[in-house]
């Protein structure tokens, strides 16, 4: 009996997936890996009942078994579990039964995963330790890898929307204002164009110091936020020029509530360091159905005439662009 329990101990520690089949057919012991895999236990059950030997085919009885003797076997589970086992057989001496032993072969990755195998669970010869080693090694690479791709993403897109963003008002810059214009023109989206300007702001810069000037662009900056909707792109584009692609709005009638209502709302006086900063806005806006090809530069430039056809008229007024306004376009640049 201690000879039996020595050779136990010997065989789990060299082959710890292996199985000892007795003259019947039935597993007399399964190395402790093994036993991992099926916990609800091995001894007992009849070789055959527990493995499919995929490859060769053989008669399934103890003298099919015995017939595989040193051939390399492919074998699963009958229950259903897809992991697949290269085995290899011999027989033991006066027809005791035979030795089976196990391994995942290319499969070992996914059986590790599968059952929470650690290298504990492979002989200490076993080139499987080593693979496993390696595997933790890449693992441990490539999540440093995914880390630092993912610092790097983020650096690039906190980057690219600095590009993008005025410092001053948070609102878009210029380039981004170019970006979302030439988007909406690819995907043909209708939109309206408007054109504003601060009218009187040199007065405060003048007056009350940059400051002061800086505060009033940080206000007017809201104040176009809260009136227009969430897919509208606001971009300052100058000291105290701003543009609004307003999608989607074509209806005049509502782009001009829009302007008054923002002309209206930035004259109102902004508080600063106890004095009262008074500005008032035009406006001029250009409509992309208006056009058959509507292109990026005609578009600003004719917001552009609208706008300073607002300055000539009085300031604090909002035109739409028509051909007609492009004569009065220099002189009213040289009187602004």
């Amino acid at each position: 009996m201690k000879d039996l329990d020595d050779l136990d101990r010997f065989l789990d520690t060299m082959m710890p997936m292996h199985v000892l089949v007795g003259p019947t057919g039935h597993i007399s012991h399964a190395g402790p890996t093994l036993r991992k895999l099926l916990p609800d236990g091995l001894v007992g059950m009849r070789f055959l009942e527990v493995f499919d030997i995929r490859r060769p085919r053989c008669d399934p009885s103890m003298k099919g078994l015995l017939s595989l003797a040193g051939r390399p076997l492919h074998l699963q589970f009958r229950n259903g579990d897809q992991t697949s086992f290269k085995g290899v057989l011999v027989s033991q001496p006066a027809d005791q039964g035979v030795i089976v032993n196990l391994s995942f072969g290319i499969s070992v990755i996914d059986a590790v995963g599968r059952y929470g195998l650690t290298n504990a669970d492979f002989a200490p010869t076993d080139l499987t330790v080593e693979m496993l080693y390696l595997v933790e090694a890449k693992s441990a690479v490539m999540e440093e890898s995914r880390d630092l791709n993912l610092r790097l993403q983020g650096a690039k897109i906190a980057a690219e929307e600095q590009a993008f963003t005025d410092t001053l008002t948070g609102l878009k810059n210029r380039r981004a204002m170019d970006h979302v214009l030439d988007r909406v023109l690819d995907y043909r989206t209708p939109f309206a164009l408007m054109h504003l300007d601060l009218d009187y702001f040199k007065a405060v810069n003048d007056t009350m110091g940059h400051a002061a000037g800086d505060h009033v662009l940080q206000i007017v900056a809201r104040a176009l936020i809260d009136a227009t909707r969430a897919g509208d792109t606001i971009a300052r584009v100058g000291g105290d020029e701003f543009v609004l692609l307003l999608q989607g709005l074509t209806d005049r009638t509502r782009i001009e509530n829009l302007a008054q209502n923002l002309i209206a709302a930035l004259e109102k006086p902004i508080p600063f360091d106890g004095k009262d900063c008074r500005i008032s806005a035009s406006a001029g806006t250009t409509i992309s159905i208006d056009y058959d090809d509507p292109e990026a530069a005609i578009l600003m430039d004719d917001a552009d005439v609208a706008l300073y056809a607002s300055k000539r008229a009085g300031r604090a007024c909002h035109t739409f662009y028509a051909p007609m306004l492009r004569d009065t376009k220099d002189e009213t640049r040289k009187t602004a």
